[in-house]
């Protein structure tokens, strides 16, 4: 049995105070959480439950020209959300396939990020649409892309007693083309391999989100030109540095990556084509 206090503060700044504890660790939808605590990967004094903080939202809504996800929206609102879906389609197929349909009413889209796991299912797709982080703590509040959130593997620039309270996604000012990827050992319920978004705009421009492929959710940029040939995939996917562990070795990753960032491609492409 692991001991630890529970507290469930009622504001992001309570909330801060508690985090800024040493060994306090945030609980949100608790998917991840709860089963590292089990397995005592992870050893709390403190856990802060995040769910009774009202100051944290709950709903996506349309700002202006960005979407701004509460960070207590969990996936299965994601997967329904008429916005998400209308601009954002391939980040509602990747909420679709974290885990269970248990899970994905528990687990949230900022837990998803915080937890850092380098197959985080909905990275790829925040970074392929540009997507930026509001955190919020001890001190004003600031906004961090997402290709600069992360920096390990279970580890990101959030600083002591800082909370993910949103997520923003600016909302394309012409069509895009999309599409997502994702290879695991099994049908079901299974971490990926290799998982990719891709969009692709009117200017020929191309943004990739890579994850399971390097020690982090990593972002990759091109043209259409450049991706005309063998050597402008080889510079797009040379960020990638993919590894051999229990879901598929190095070699299998790179093969896979390379097929599926071309056929990802390839369907944005299409349609592209087709909405223009």
């Amino acid at each position: 049995m692991t001991w630890f206090e529970y507290h469930r503060p009622q504001s992001v700044g309570e909330a801060s105070d508690l985090l800024r504890m040493d060994d306090a660790v945030a609980l949100a939808g608790g998917t991840d959480l709860l089963v590292a605590v089990r397995h005592r990967a992870v050893r709390p004094a403190l856990v802060v439950d995040l769910k009774s903080v009202t100051d944290i939202a709950d709903g996506i809504e349309v700002e202006r020209d960005r979407l701004r996800i509460g960070g207590h929206v969990v996936m299965n609102r994601l997967t329904r959300d008429e916005h998400v879906n209308r601009h954002f389609p391939v980040l509602a197929e990747a909420a679709a396939v974290v885990g269970s349909v248990q899970i994905r009413n528990r687990a949230t889209l900022a837990g998803n990020l915080c937890n850092a796991s380098p197959a985080a299912d909905t990275a790829p797709a925040l970074l392929a649409y540009g997507a930026t982080v509001i955190a919020s703590g001890p001190d004003a509040p600031r906004s961090i892309p997402v290709e600069e959130f992360f920096t390990g593997p279970g580890t990101t620039v959030l600083g002591r007693g800082e909370i993910v309270t949103a997520v923003e996604i600016p909302i394309p000012p012409t069509v895009l083309g999309s599409a997502f990827a994702r290879v695991t050992r099994r049908r079901g319920v299974d971490l990926a391999s290799v998982s990719l978004a891709c969009t692709l705009d009117v200017s020929g421009r191309a943004r990739f989100g890579f994850g399971a492929v390097g020690p982090t959710p990593l972002l990759a940029q091109s043209t259409r030109d450049e991706l005309a040939t063998d050597d402008g995939w080889s510079r797009l996917l040379a960020v990638t540095s993919p590894i051999t562990d229990v879901r598929a070795g190095a070699e299998y990753r790179r093969a896979m990556l390379h097929v599926h960032s071309r056929r990802a491609f390839q369907a944005a492409s299409e349609e592209l084509r087709a909405a223009t």
